[in-house]
């Protein structure tokens, strides 16, 4: 393998046996590909191209798909590495203003020139840390990361295959920090830290001085599940406190207007909701809803797309509140391990919904057209 290696168009058109759409299915190889988690859009070259990751000839590497022919582009060839740092690219990021990628190899975060395809160090991690997401600024000057003790001398960890170590990390309370690393390679500082297991660094897309993290763990025992940052006078704050003991909250992201946190949650009474609020904890809109749910996207309130059982579903927004969800496909995936969870989400138009599924054997990467919601089958669970 090589860098700037092109690999033949694998996309093909596949028929949904549940709403009858159909779907592009943009990878075909015999080894898992995914895109980037769902709240890290993976889009470049003005949306013509969608940034993957690929295990090809053992190894895992970030490829550049041109949406159009369907063209892969190797554009990095990393060594693998051992546990806890191994190559994974579901936690890396795409700025919004330049073409360029960001992701950690081992102790070092790397920016990729997704033209040039050179790559520099931006930031050098200290032994006897362990990292989480990283999303970039609004105007892409810095990106933001999350990185906590690493706990894997004390217990075994694994996150990414069956969340081995997970509540033992969040007993544990390791110290954990937020960084922001200059992308013009000046460096980085520490902005925050505290002795909680803090995840998912998620940045406004359209303010550059706000950021939401999280305090990771079992979703109903953390303290807080939401916490939004003013990176620029260092105030921290609870966004969407739990409102009574058991309550669990999570899978946060922004909306696309920067301003509005979307998620959902359910109550001890079993009541599931989705829900979004603002940046400042004003202004709370709840709803509940029928269906299964995991993982959830929007653009905004009017339509999410969820994961929940074995179909990528959309509810839409009915006046004030959400009938029950549309069938777009059935995903079928095993999510066996974090590179096979469906993580569905919207392109930035909203005219797409970009997902993972094994559903062939090998994690595959799917791009379907939001057809008219209410042409789709309805799901009765």
């Amino acid at each position: 393998m090589s860098i700037g290696r092109i690999w033949p168009s694998e996309t093909i058109e596949v028929q949904d046996p549940l709403s009858g759409i159909t779907l592009r299915q943009l990878t075909n190889y015999r080894a898992h590909s995914h895109h980037f988690y769902f709240t890290n859009p993976g889009w470049y070259d003005g949306g013509r191209r969608l940034l993957v990751a690929s295990d090809r000839d053992n190894r895992t590497n970030l490829f550049g798909l041109d949406l159009d022919s369907g063209q892969l582009q190797q554009l990095t060839d990393l060594a693998p590495l051992p546990l806890p740092r191994e190559v994974e690219f579901l936690r890396a990021c795409v700025s919004s203003t330049r073409d360029e990628a960001y992701f950690w190899y081992g102790m070092e975060l790397r920016a990729l020139d997704l033209h040039s395809l050179e790559t520099r160090v931006l930031y050098r991690m200290e032994d006897g840390w362990d990292v989480s997401m990283i999303n970039c600024s609004a105007d892409g000057r810095h990106v933001y990361a999350s990185v906590s003790e690493d706990m894997s001398s004390r217990f075994r960890v694994d996150y990414l295959r069956g969340y081995v170590g997970f509540r033992e990390t969040w007993a544990a309370r390791p110290l954990s920090r937020i960084l922001r690393i200059a992308v013009d390679g000046s460096g980085g500082q520490v902005l925050f830290e505290e002795s909680y297991w803090i995840g998912h660094v998620n940045t406004s897309p359209t303010r550059n001085e706000l950021l939401t993290f999280c305090h990771e763990g079992p979703w109903n025992e953390v303290d807080n599940r939401i916490w939004g940052m003013n990176v620029d006078t260092g105030t921290v704050w609870k966004i969407r406190a739990r409102q009574e003991e058991g309550e669990a909250v999570g899978h946060e992201y922004w909306h696309a207007d920067g301003e509005r946190i979307g998620y959902h949650g359910r109550r001890v009474d079993g009541t599931q909701f989705i829900g979004h609020v603002r940046y400042d904890d004003t202004d709370p809109v709840e709803t509940a809803f029928p269906g299964k749910t995991g993982h959830i996207h929007s653009n905004g309130p009017e339509l999410i797309v969820g994961d929940g059982g074995r179909v990528v579903r959309l509810w839409h927004l009915q006046g004030d509140g959400y009938g029950a969800p549309h069938a777009l496909c059935c995903h079928d995936s095993s999510m066996k391990i974090q590179q096979l969870h469906v993580h569905p989400r919207f392109s930035p138009d909203g005219k797409h919904v970009l997902f993972t599924s094994d559903v062939s054997g090998y994690g595959n990467v799917y791009l379907a057209e939001v057809p008219d919601v209410d042409s789709l089958p309805e799901v009765k669970d």
